[in-house]
């Protein structure tokens, strides 16, 4: 009797008293800092200120990976969340431009090509971070590739014809019966 509550307890004292979403670091906090900000708001040009937001984004992205190498995951998150707001911050600013110009097509050309490259770089760091860290830097990846698709569904716009969601072959046609007379 006395075995079996030894082995209990040191069963019981084993687990971790946390529930399972207390386990995971607190989600990156979207936001554009101060000096960010100010440089975007004085950007004159649609073109300056898309280029400055990847820039811009590619600082905070390239800080996160650092903070990650030398394990302050938290700082890291905080880097990442700018990066987050600033993109974010570019949709919403690609999105009330002319879309018919060609001009804005560009731009979300460019912010695709810049998302592409930041992929690779999001997963390396997420594979060296500790699980609780790695979720939440896989939602940031997750939402990277969204906004390349975001931004390749823009590109393209209404010019691409979509695929009906059925085929129709040449078997299922009706067939045309002659005219006897």
């Amino acid at each position: 009797m006395i075995a079996v509550l030894a082995v209990s307890c040191a069963f019981g004292l084993a687990q971790d008293p946390r529930p399972p979403d207390q386990m995971l670091a607190p989600p990156p906090l979207k936001t554009i800092p101060e000096g960010d900000r100010n440089q975007l708001n004085n950007a004159r040009e649609a073109k300056a200120r898309m280029r400055l937001t990847i820039d811009l984004a590619n600082l905070h992205l390239q800080r996160a990976e650092k903070a990650a190498s030398e394990q302050r995951y938290d700082s890291s998150l905080m880097e990442l969340g700018n990066y987050l707001a600033l993109i974010d911050d570019g949709f919403k600013f690609l999105a009330a431009l002319n879309p018919d110009r060609g001009k804005a097509r560009d731009h979300y050309k460019h912010l695709e090509i810049a998302l592409r490259a930041h992929g690779p770089r999001l997963t390396a760091m997420r594979r060296a971070t500790p699980l609780e860290y790695a979720t939440r830097i896989k939602d940031v990846e997750d939402f990277a590739r969204e906004g390349r698709t975001d931004a390749l569904n823009a590109f393209y716009g209404h010019t691409v014809e979509r695929e009906s969601p059925r085929k129709v072959n040449e078997s299922d046609k009706p067939k045309d019966t002659p005219n006897e007379p």
